[in-house]
C-alpha cells in the first residue's frame, strides 16, 4: 500500500495534518488539498517533501478536484466547516459539508478512485439516550453541522449500496493535541482552557459544566482513520473512534489547571451554547475488533504534551488568545491564513 497515491482533503487542518504526517512516515505519495480557511501551511511544516505536496484549492471546485483525483488510489475526506460555524452560517456549512461531499463522491467514482474514506463526527448522534454510543445508536443531530455531516455519511453509504463504490465512514469523537484550534469559530475547549489558564484568565464554561465528552489524542485518532481507510474489512462500514472514557467539562478544567501547575485558576460559568449535547461517550468495539484500534495516550499525559507543544511555538498565550472569539458561534471569523 505504501506505493499508492493518497489524497487528503482538509490535510492542512488539525486532524488532517496528523493523518498526512502518519501517511508520509509510512512512505505514501500524499496530495494535500486545503483552501487554508481553517487549515494552516505551518501545520505541515517539516512534512512537505518529495512525496507530500500541498494544493491550495476549494473542494467545491469541480474542475480542480477532477484533475487532482486522477491517478489517486485512496481519498481521505476531512475537509469541512465546524459546529460553531454552522450556527452563524448554516447554508455555507451545509454546502461544504454535505453538497461538497456528494460532489467529491461523484468525481471519485468517475475517476475510479479505489477507496473513499469519509470522516464524520460524533455530533451526528445528538442528544443520546444510551451510553456508550455504538454506531447503530439513533442519529438526531442538534446542529446544522451535525446534520450536514450526517448527510455526507448518507451519501457515502448510498454510493456503496447503489454503485458498489468502496466507501468507509469514520466517526471520531473529540480529538485534541498539538495544532488544535483555539481561534475563531473553530476554537475548541481544550486549547481555549489551556491558553486561558496559562495567561491567567478564567476558563469559560458554557452551561453547568456537567456535560461530558470523550477526548482522544490526535495521533490515536489519526492512526484509527488510517487503519479504517487501508483495511478491506472496513469497506461499507461506519466506525466510531474514541477513548471510551468520558469526563465532565468542569473536571477537565480542573485537570488542565493541575497539569499547568495552577490549581487556583478561576473557572467562569456562563450561559449554555446553542446546540450543545449533554453527553458523548464512544463505544469503539467495532474498530477494536476490525482494525485492532486502541488509544495509547491517556488524557492527563496528552494535556501535558499539548502544554509542552505550546511552549515551543514562539508566541505567548496572550498573543495566541488575540485570535480567540469567546462566543464564537455568533461572529463569522476570517482566519489570518485565508487566501
Amino acid at each position: 500500500m505504501s506505493k499508492q497515491r493518497v489524497l487528503v482533503t482538509g490535510g492542512a487542518g488539525f486532524i488532517g495534518s496528523e493523518v498526512v504526517r502518519q501517511l508520509a512516515v509510512r512512505g505514501f505519495d500524499v496530495l494535500v488539498v486545503d483552501n487554508l480557511v481553517n487549515g494552516k501551511r505551518e501545520n505541515l511544516e517539516g512534512v512537505l517533501a518529495k512525496n507530500v505536496e500541498l494544493i491550495v484549492t476549494d473542494i467545491r471546485d469541480k474542475r480542480s478536484m477532477t484533475s487532482l483525483f486522477r491517478g489517486v488510489d485512496v481519498v481521505f475526506h476531512l475537509a469541512c466547516l465546524g459546529v460553531r460555524h454552522s450556527l452563524h452560517s448554516p447554508l455555507e456549512n451545509q454546502d461544504v459539508n454535505a453538497t461538497g461531499t456528494l460532489g467529491l463522491l461523484e468525481i471519485a467514482m468517475t475517476q475510479e478512485v479505489k477507496r473513499f474514506v469519509y470522516i464524520s463526527t460524533s455530533e451526528v448522534y445528538g442528544m443520546v439516550h444510551t451510553t456508550p454510543i455504538a454506531e447503530d445508536h439513533s442519529t438526531l443531530p442538534y446542529t446544522v453541522y451535525g446534520a450536514s455531516k450526517l448527510a455526507g455519511k448518507a451519501y457515502a453509504r448510498a454510493f456503496w449500496h447503489a454503485f458498489g463504490f468502496p466507501t468507509v465512514v469514520v466517526r471520531p469523537f473529540n480529538a485534541y493535541g498539538p495544532r488544535c484550534h483555539h481561534e475563531g469559530d473553530s476554537g475548541e475547549v481544550i486549547p481555549r482552557f489551556m491558553l486561558r489558564c496559562l495567561a491567567g484568565r478564567p476558563m469559560v464554561i458554557f452551561g453547568d459544566g456537567k456535560q461530558t465528552r470523550d477526548f482522544t489524542f490526535v495521533s490515536d485518532t489519526a492512526a484509527g482513520i488510517l487503519a479504517a481507510g487501508l483495511s478491506d474489512a472496513s469497506v461499507g462500514r461506519t466506525l466510531n473512534l474514541g477513548s471510551e472514557k468520558e469526563i465532565e467539562i468542569q473536571s477537565l478544567a480542573r485537570m488542565i489547571s493541575e497539569v499547568l501547575g495552577r490549581p487556583d485558576s478561576q473557572i467562569l460559568y456562563t450561559d449554555p451554547r446553542p446546540g450543545d449535547v449533554v453527553r458523548l461517550l464512544s463505544n469503539s468495539s467495532k474498530a477494536k475488533e476490525l482494525l485492532d484500534f486502541k488509544t495509547t495516550v491517556k488524557l492527563r499525559d496528552g494535556l501535558a504534551c499539548l502544554r509542552d507543544w505550546y511552549a515551543t511555538q514562539g508566541e505567548s498565550p496572550e498573543e495566541l488568545l488575540e485570535r480567540e472569539i469567546e462566543r464564537n458561534w455568533e461572529v463569522q471569523h476570517v482566519p489570518r491564513n485565508a487566501p
